[in-house]
């Protein structure tokens, strides 16, 4: 679809920066790869600040990446409603807008988009309608990593750019000594970015232990406690260096987007957390552990072994069954070390998995596109164009 469409897209940053970073690489897709005119409506403008360097935290208004960024406020500024409206992760969108969308004299297509989930009930729910009062039309728009669902969300040029940089060790080189760091040739590289987490200590317990060192990059963030902790420190910060063992430890300072996804494209092992990072884990094409948020009544559970369900169906079942442990493990808080040295045993078969997950993935196709083609199926076929009359 050619056709440039205002999009309006509301987030309300719940917890972390999940909310706002899959909005935000979802408005800046829009924009850069299908030309779609984008406000984002954010209410933590501090916390979008951090993902965008530049990003003011006062302004009302501002733009970056070719996306207008709006400030989300208690009291409703008034807005046009655009054409497509996002309200992401079941946001409700200001009673005022919706009145206003009813009484615009035109159809505006209204998407729930929800969180990802590879629950089977998912693919069913996929692109229903929620019947709405004053004939708006609201679909349910599911992410997910079946071709009934609206897939993940992906850069066109992503995989390109992730095997050029996995291809050149100077580009690898480079990225780490831009954080001070030199890293052995013959050390494991590992990632860490988690909620607050029991089984970290386990962990690190095996990586000290282990006959080949490893080195341990942690971003800033909410699992800095759980390593100072096992470590006997009080805490930790930017630009701290320690080692036990076989385990070097430095710990970076928050990070951009694009730098993240270099830190995992780096790695032999990523550990992540929540949605945005999980996702964005799954396109560096190397192993992984899940650190799902927590629910009531362990809700959670259902949603991890449902995605574990697909992830090592074309494993090895001894591969598939080491997988289950260790997850089990991280999300529980119990026996991490333990499952972490016998899933090690399967290496080699985990890494060629991982690899051939991501292409799997790839030809699912990515939320924007998805979400592009839903529209424009919505608006029907482009009316019939008449040839010219002869002369």
């Amino acid at each position: 679809m050619s056709v440039k469409t205002s999009w309006d897209i509301f987030c309300v940053v719940v917890d972390n920066y999940g909310d706002i970073g899959v909005t935000w690489r979802l408005a800046r897709q829009l924009v850069a790869e299908y030309g779609q005119c984008v406000r984002l409506w954010v209410d933590d403008l501090d916390t979008f600040a951090r993902l965008c360097p530049g990003a003011s935290i006062t302004s009302a208004q501002q733009w970056h990446e070719g996306v207008e960024v709006r400030h989300w406020t208690p009291e409703w500024p008034g807005a046009e409603p655009a054409e497509v409206v996002i309200e992401a992760f079941a946001c409700q969108l200001p009673d005022a807008y919706i009145k206003a969308m009813a009484c615009s004299g035109r159809r505006s297509l209204w998407l729930n988009l929800e969180y990802l989930s590879a629950e089977d009930w998912v693919v069913g729910c996929h692109a229903l309608p929620s019947m709405q009062p004053d004939g708006l039309q609201k679909y349910f728009f599911f992410p997910g990593f079946e071709q009934g669902t609206g897939g993940l969300i992906r850069e066109g040029d992503l995989l390109a750019r992730r095997e050029a940089f996995q291809a050149n060790p100077v580009l690898r080189e480079a990225f780490l000594q831009s954080f001070d760091l030199t890293v052995p040739a013959n050390a494991r590289l590992l990632s860490l970015f988690a909620y607050e987490n029991r089984a970290v200590a386990g962990w690190l317990d095996a990586l000290a232990v282990d006959a080949r060192p490893s080195q341990l990059l942690v971003p800033e963030g909410r699992v800095l406690g759980d390593v100072a902790a096992w470590l006997g420190l009080k805490q930790l910060r930017a630009g701290d260096r320690h080692a036990r063992g076989a385990l070097q430890v430095a710990v970076l300072p928050f990070m951009t987007q694009n730098q993240y996804d270099m830190l995992l494209w780096c790695c032999d092992f990523n550990a992540v957390r929540g949605e945005e990072s999980f996702i964005r884990a799954q396109w560096a094409g190397r192993s992984l552990v899940w650190h799902i948020y927590p629910q009531d009544e362990d809700a959670h559970w259902d949603k991890l072994n449902a995605y574990l369900d697909l992830y090592v169906r074309d494993l090895s079942p001894p591969a598939a069954g080491a997988v289950r442990e260790f997850w089990r493990a991280w999300n529980e808080g119990i026996g991490s070390g333990i499952a972490w040295t016998a899933m090690l045993e399967h290496e080699a078969e985990l890494q060629a998995h991982a690899d051939r997950w991501t292409h799997k993935q790839v030809a699912n196709g990515d939320l924007a596109g998805k979400l592009m083609l839903f529209y424009a199926d919505w608006l029907g076929p482009a009316p019939a164009r008449h040839p010219a009359a002869p002369a």
